[in-house]
C-alpha cells in the first residue's frame, strides 16, 4: 500500500525541503527504461513508493526507485537516477503558468518556431517544486501570481538547490518589479518581462539560448 506524507506542501516549506527527492511517472519511466503503464504498475504493487498531490498527480520516491533499481542491476542503479536532462542535445524549457489560455498561447508559438528545444508545461508551483530537480531544465520560464505556493516562494525553495544552479531563470509576470522588490525580489541572474508576452522578443531569447545550447553541447562533444 502507498505511504503519503503527512504534508507535502509543508514539507516544502520546510527549510530542509529537497525537491530532489521526488519526480514524476515519466521522468521515473525514462530512468528504469521502463513504459509508463510498467512503472504505474509497479506503484500499484508497492514496488515503487508513491502518492498522489492534491492535484491528482502521482509522485515517485527516487529513493525508492534507486532500490528497485538496486534490486535489478546494482552495478549501475547508483547512477541512473542522477542522470540530468541536460545530457539531452535539444534545450530543455520549462513553462510554469496557471492560465490555460496562456499555456496554449506558448504551445502554439514554441510548435510554430520549429526549435530544436523539449518545451513542458506545468499549471502550478507546487506541481514544478516537485518535479524540476528530476527535469533539470535548462530554462525556466514562470509567472509569479499564481495560487497556491506562488512563483515567488517557488523561486526561493528552488534558489536553495544546487542542482539547478545552471538553469536559466526567465519570469514573465503581471506583478510589477516594485510589487516583487516588496517581496524580496527574484533570484540573481533572473530576466524579468512583463505581461502580456512579447513574443517576438522571446523568440529572439529562446533562439540565441538554443544556439548557444547547441555550441556548449558541440564543444563538449569534442572535448570527450
Amino acid at each position: 500500500m502507498n505511504r503519503e506524507p503527512p504534508s507535502f506542501k509543508s514539507a516544502v516549506a520546510a527549510r530542509d525541503f529537497a525537491s530532489s527527492d521526488f519526480c514524476g511517472t515519466s521522468y521515473a519511466a525514462k530512468l528504469l527504461g521502463l513504459s509508463v503503464a510498467t512503472v504505474q504498475s509497479l506503484v500499484e504493487r508497492g514496488e515503487i513508493e508513491a502518492w498522489k498531490t492534491l492535484g491528482g498527480h502521482r509522485r515517485l520516491s527516487l529513493r525508492s526507485i534507486n532500490a528497485y533499481q538496486n534490486r535489478g542491476s546494482p552495478q549501475t542503479a547508483a547512477d541512473l537516477a542522477l542522470i540530468p536532462p541536460d545530457l539531452r542535445n535539444r534545450l530543455s524549457v520549462l513553462v510554469v503558468e496557471d492560465e490555460e489560455i496562456t499555456r496554449e498561447l506558448y504551445r502554439a508559438h514554441f510548435d510554430e518556431w520549429h526549435l530544436a528545444i523539449d518545451c513542458s508545461f506545468m499549471s502550478s508551483a507546487m506541481e514544478a517544486l516537485i518535479d524540476i530537480a528530476g527535469r533539470r531544465p535548462d530554462l525556466l520560464i514562470t509567472d509569479l501570481n499564481m495560487p497556491g505556493v506562488d512563483g515567488i516562494e517557488m523561486l526561493r525553495v528552488m534558489k536553495r538547490n544546487k542542482q539547478l544552479a545552471a538553469m536559466q531563470i526567465l519570469v514573465i509576470s503581471g506583478m510589477s518589479e516594485e510589487e516583487i522588490n516588496m517581496r524580496g525580489g527574484l533570484p540573481p541572474n533572473s530576466l524579468y518581462q512583463g505581461k502580456p508576452i512579447n513574443f517576438d522578443w522571446l523568440l529572439g531569447y529562446v533562439t540565441a539560448l538554443e544556439a548557444a545550447n547547441r555550441l556548449w553541447r558541440s564543444e563538449r562533444r569534442h572535448e570527450g
